[in-house]
């Protein structure tokens, strides 16, 4: 599905476009363009991608083939940037979703395959007039990440209480073994996955906080530099997170070795009290 957006000086002032007036928007330098793309089709991929932006053949491989890490790419005209939102599913599934951008001096694109919280939060406050609209595709880009960073918290909450709720299971003598070692590896990928996403995308909005980017405003970026700050929180929050959940871990195997050990010690005293009955009856008999 093709949406397009259209803002004059904050205000939305046209939307859905066919793809003729698209294009004669992008020739339009007073007028600011959002498209977003929200599990397209080939063809629109390619009627929008190639036909209205002309962007990279490698830009476009990259934002149709899944990226497994967020990065910024140059190309000059335009920055390509792969980001990540995270989500739990309908069945409290750790899930991660791609979002792509095309940032340009006076449009922004965004590509996901999946609806996006965020993507849908701002087309939402954009049909509705509500306060001052984006001036610059920057700050399109911005308040779409601020609010896909903004859901990284309760995705950690919720890790955070299977963590705990494995810490008292470990700690637990009811607890099943097997279950219980396998909620402990579930949950290490869960933040195996989380760790593997923040870390990059903390560096991916560093390098926009720098300035080195000409498509980001000066005024923006301490908005950027704020984002990643956030992301900087969230990863020592997950760092710390996850090595609770290694100690859980240990203390789950030092437990078992100890049951393991006390299993063998009485089976060693029953052993020993049965040897010399045993030698007597042999004996005697």
């Amino acid at each position: 599905m093709i949406r397009s957006f259209i803002f004059s000086d904050g205000k939305l002032v046209g939307q859905d476009l066919e793809l003729e007036a698209l294009r004669l928007v992008r020739a339009d330098k007073g007028l600011l363009l959002w498209v977003d793309l929200d599990h397209p089709t080939q063809d629109e991929i390619k009627s929008i991608l190639e036909g209205v932006f002309q962007f990279h053949p490698l830009a476009i491989e990259d934002c149709v083939q899944p990226n497994s890490l967020p990065k910024v790419e140059d190309y000059e005209e335009y920055l390509f940037i792969v980001t990540h939102a995270v989500d739990f599913t309908r069945t409290d599934k750790f899930n991660t979703t791609e979002l792509d951008f095309f940032l340009g001096k006076d449009y922004v694109v965004t590509f996901h395959t999946a609806p996006l919280r965020s993507v849908a939060t701002l087309i939402e406050r954009s049909e509705k007039n509500a306060g001052i609209g984006p001036r610059g595709p920057d700050r399109i880009v911005h308040t779409v990440v601020d609010l896909l960073v903004d859901h990284y918290a309760p995705v950690i909450d919720e890790l955070r209480a299977e963590l705990e709720e494995l810490e008292e299971h470990v700690l637990s003598r009811t607890s099943g073994q097997q279950k219980l070692v396998n909620e402990l590896l579930h949950v290490r990928g869960d933040f195996t996955r989380l760790r593997t996403i923040v870390r990059p995308q903390r560096d991916v909005i560093d390098r926009l906080a720098r300035g080195d980017s000409r498509l980001i405003r000066p005024k923006l970026l301490p908005y950027f530099r704020d984002l990643r700050d956030n992301l900087a929180r969230f990863e020592d929050t997950t760092a710390s997170y996850h090595e609770r959940l290694l100690m859980a871990f240990d203390i789950y195997l030092n437990k078992a070795a100890f049951e393991a050990n006390e299993g063998i010690k009485f089976l060693t005293a029953m052993t020993a009290i049965t040897i010399p009955v045993m030698v007597i009856g042999t004996w005697y008999g």
